[in-house]
């Protein structure tokens, strides 16, 4: 990383760690920040690393750049075999190729320390406070609950960094969100994210980085505060990010990749200083209230389509604007819903607990508890997916996989998967999913798939039911 923390009683956290990273602002233009770590997988680096080539240019810091496959592999038991599908099976050849030739780590199929790209960074310690993170994959935010600055790019861009270890980029405005209050118990992360989304929309953060605070968040495990910067990107935010803690800290202590001794005692006094300054001043704010907070289910087909477990399905008479009125009665045919139903009354094809948003040990700690001893409903199809290798090792220690398999569920190897229809593992079409993933939109999860975003507790509840339940009421 670059010079000293910023020391300055009126500078938010972003401000500080962006004010660190300047390389260069040329006047009227956008400013040039130091990336301190890239990630990189199989679909969007083909380009980039051919642009390279073309134009005679190497790598920059290889040793700042890791690589994964995530998106396109099966998770099932042949991984390691040719790919079928002829794209796929060119992006990952060449992802191998680029990183052997420019002698960057990569993660591979047969790796134990493979994953899902925003699972592996922050999994080995690659991820640490008061960094700047770039990825060509839009949830890169997920690395925001560490305190880092972290946002996804384009291919353009991925090559920029790849020659630069530089980025051109204009300076987000600033929005505090503050979630006061308690949780109850079967409500989690995912479910204020998506209240928060369902207030402000889809492009509610367009031009901000958001910044979350208050005592649920600061209560809240690195898992769920990573499912939160996760889907800052589906409410338009450029990134989310959280203030290092002491759960912060308890959690990276140890990894591969974060410092140790003496110098993990420096850093930790590093980062404690990234905080919010008590007078610095946001753009905007918004304070959402947990207390009464239920759990979350998309309806539609954007994530901003939301309703609380106890809700109905609407009508477009609903909405006052013309374009949301239009929206609505495009999503209930897509989804073939009707005006009117009870959440409770969708019944259910597909279960699929994965993804970068929850695929995590707690995530999988907290859905098996929800399904031991219970069997998957005749009419489901139910599969888990871990985020990563060591993931799925570290649940098959603790015996998590066999209270799956016991209930009826499928427990697959790790990556991607159904999160996004780019492998084997999608919907069939008009098939309904319970997804613990981050995206609901029209064809996301295989062609004319209908998915509904929930925590991981209400996919396992809805797994064993055969339709959407209360996780609050579960026994």
């Amino acid at each position: 990383m670059l010079g000293e923390i910023i020391m300055d009683e009126n500078l938010t956290m972003f401000e500080k760690i962006w004010r660190k990273h300047i390389v260069s602002e040329p006047t009227n233009q956008p400013s040039i920040l130091y990336i301190d770590l890239h990630l990189v997988h199989e679909v969007t680096s083909p380009q980039a690393f051919e642009s390279l080539r073309l134009n005679k240019r190497e790598v920059r810091r290889p040793d700042l750049t890791i690589a994964t496959i995530d998106h396109n592999i099966t998770t099932d038991d042949t991984r390691t075999q040719v790919i079928k599908d002829e794209i796929a099976r060119k992006q990952v050849e060449t992802i191998r190729e680029n990183c052997k030739e420019n002698d960057i780590e990569l993660f591979d199929v047969w790796d134990n320390e493979q994953g899902i790209v925003h699972v592996i960074g922050p999994e080995q310690g690659y991820t640490q406070p008061g960094m700047t993170i770039v990825c060509g994959d839009s949830h890169t935010s997920t690395h925001g609950a560490f305190g880092a600055l972290a946002f996804g790019i384009g291919t353009s861009e991925v090559e920029h960094v790849l020659a630069t270890q530089t980025l051109r980029q204009r300076k987000p405005k600033t929005l505090k969100v503050d979630f006061k209050g308690t949780l109850a118990k079967g409500v989690t992360a995912k479910d204020m994210i998506l209240k928060l989304i369902g207030q402000i929309g889809t492009a509610g953060g367009t031009g901000y980085v958001i910044e979350y605070s208050g005592e649920v968040i600061q209560d809240l495990s690195m898992e769920g505060r990573m499912t939160i910067c996760n889907m800052s990107i589906e409410g338009g935010a450029r990134a989310g990010m959280i203030a290092p803690d002491k759960i912060t800290f308890d959690w990276m202590k140890g990894r591969n990749k974060v410092p140790k001794g003496k110098e993990w005692d420096k850093s930790v006094k590093e980062w404690k200083q990234l905080k919010t300054d008590n007078k610095a001043k946001f753009d905007s704010y918004i304070e959402l209230n947990c207390d009464n907070l239920e759990p979350y289910v998309s309806w539609g087909t954007n994530p901003s389509q939301v309703l609380p477990i106890s809700g109905v399905i609407p009508s477009p008479d609903d909405f006052k604007e013309m374009l949301d009125a239009q929206s609505c009665q495009n999503a209930l045919e897509y989804m073939g819903l009707n005006i009117g139903s009870k959440i409770t009354d969708i019944k259910l094809d597909r279960v699929f607990i994965g993804s970068c948003t929850n695929a995590r040990i707690t995530d999988l700690r907290s859905a098996a508890s929800i399904v031991e001893g219970k069997k998957v409903n005749n009419n489901v199809r139910a599969q888990v997916m871990p985020g990563s290798t060591l993931t799925k090792l570290q649940a098959e220690k603790e015996g998590i996989d066999k209270i799956f398999k016991s209930a009826g569920f499928e427990w697959r190897e790790s990556g991607c998967s159904m999160c996004l229809g780019m492998n084997p593992d999608i919907l069939s079409p008009k098939e309904r999913c319970a997804s613990t993933s981050n995206r609901n939109f029209e064809g996301r999860q295989g062609k004319d798939g209908r998915t509904h975003l929930v925590s991981p507790e209400m996919a396992a509840a809805a797994a064993i039911e055969g339709h959407f339940v209360d996780v609050r009421d579960w026994k």
